[in-house]
């Protein structure tokens, strides 16, 4: 399926002029759904983001109108400590795992000192980074989680007027990034298997395209790109556009035709590879990531980036995580989820279900229009999951207890 993109000139679009107003998006917290805005497309048509809407004034202060028509990022659902039932909570693609002992010992040690300012771009994890993926240590950025990174490369490439593709549904952060940056994303649907199209993708290149993201296992349907689909969109970018790969969750891939973007990275300059230690690394309360680029870039990327961005405990966190032993238990625990979701997928369609091939430590359940109703009925058995209104509900593989209960709610939604 492919897409033709919509022509454009080299002017970019004007600027909407500051006016006292902010627009605080409604989000149903049931749902998951924030309710903005959208344009309506078929299937295999790019979306480029509408310009802002204007909604009534909720403060006397001059707040930007892209800013002001942002839509709140829904986190997953958290349990409510008062619950007499015993909640699984499944909607944060968190490991079901604590951090490693050693970890732990290297957080508590650090803690002592945080009346002393960390290194200002964490010198010593991102040396340890360079040792393990074998590059310059200038080549690594360090940030406070791969969603800030991402926003302060786009921070430093993109201008009002801009535009940044990304693949649609995928990770609800990218939109406001790109937003945030000044920029407009460019949305390119899914194919009907829930992956990337990446024909479609390089189609809607224009002159204003400065970047082009992909999320490898996408997130939240956790389909991959192979090889030759990673190979074809980084070698169909223009060099001066930025290609993003985003891969948190590259550490649960078992698919041998997946693509690792790293092995790319020599040959394409404008490259960026982005990873976490939130998921695999059970560090997801660190909040720590990092990108690996060509040395001028990410030099850019820091520039921009909060000094300090990445706490004492946090950096001393991530640099234990990368030790011998906690490298290969983080390869077991990653083997045991991995396997874990795939004994679920193939139950769930065993029962009928139909469950992209999913790479991440998460499947995904399109079911269009009664996402609510399944996500109610997952909540009322025990269970929190991510509903994406009208769209489909991400489920996070737990622990096989969760697991299973999340298999007996899925049988019985036929019988409600």
């Amino acid at each position: 399926m492919t897409s033709a993109a919509t022509p454009a000139t080299d002017e970019p679009d004007p600027v909407a002029p500051v006016v006292p107003v902010t627009r605080v998006t409604p989000v149903a917290p049931e749902t998951g759904a924030a309710t903005t805005p959208t344009v309506p497309t078929t299937s295999d048509t790019p979306v480029r983001d509408a310009d802002p809407l204007i909604a009534e004034p909720l403060t006397t202060v001059r707040i930007r109108p892209d800013v002001a028509a942002l839509p709140a990022y829904v986190p997953g659902a958290r349990p409510d400590a008062e619950s007499p039932v015993e909640i699984a909570k499944l909607s944060s693609n968190e490991l079901p795992f604590p951090p490693q002992e050693s970890v732990v010992e290297a957080i508590t040690r650090a803690v002592a000192g945080v009346n002393r300012y960390p290194e200002m771009t964490g010198e010593t994890l991102t040396q340890a980074l360079a040792r393990r993926w074998g590059v310059e240590a200038e080549q690594v950025v360090v940030g406070n989680g791969s969603v800030a990174l991402i926003q302060h490369l786009l921070d430093a490439v993109c201008r009002p007027g801009d535009e940044v593709v990304i693949p649609w549904r995928s990770f609800e952060a990218y939109p406001i990034c790109v937003a945030v940056a000044g920029a407009r994303a460019v949305r390119i649907p899914l194919t009907p298997d829930a992956r990337h199209d990446v024909p479609a993708m390089l189609a809607a290149l224009t002159p204003r395209t400065r970047v082009v993201m992909a999320c490898t296992p996408n997130n939240p349907t956790g389909t991959i790109l192979t090889a030759c689909e990673l190979a074809e969109l980084v070698a169909g970018v223009p060099r001066d556009v930025v290609v993003l790969i985003d891969e948190a969750y590259l550490d649960f891939v078992t698919d041998p035709e997946a693509g690792d973007a790293l092995t790319l990275l020599a040959g394409a300059p404008n490259l960026v590879v982005s990873r976490t230690f939130s998921k695999a690394h059970a560090l997801a309360g660190m909040r720590v990531g990092y990108l690996v680029c060509e040395p001028g870039l990410a030099a850019a990327i820091r520039s921009v980036a909060t000094p300090f961005g990445v706490n004492l405990p946090a950096q001393a966190a991530a640099a234990a995580a990368l030790g011998d032993a906690e490298l290969a238990r983080t390869a077991e625990r990653s083997a045991t989820i991995a396997a874990e979701r795939d004994r679920v997928v193939a139950a769930l369609r065993a029962q009928g279900w139909e469950v992209p091939g999913s790479q991440g430590n998460f499947f995904w359940l399109g079911v269009g229009d009664e996402t609510t109703a399944l996500a109610e009925h997952f909540r009322a058995a025990g269970i929190l999951v991510r509903p994406f209104a009208g769209e489909g509900v991400r489920i996070s593989i737990g622990t096989t207890s969760d697991n299973e209960r999340v298999l007996a709610a899925a049988a019985s939604w036929s019988d409600r």
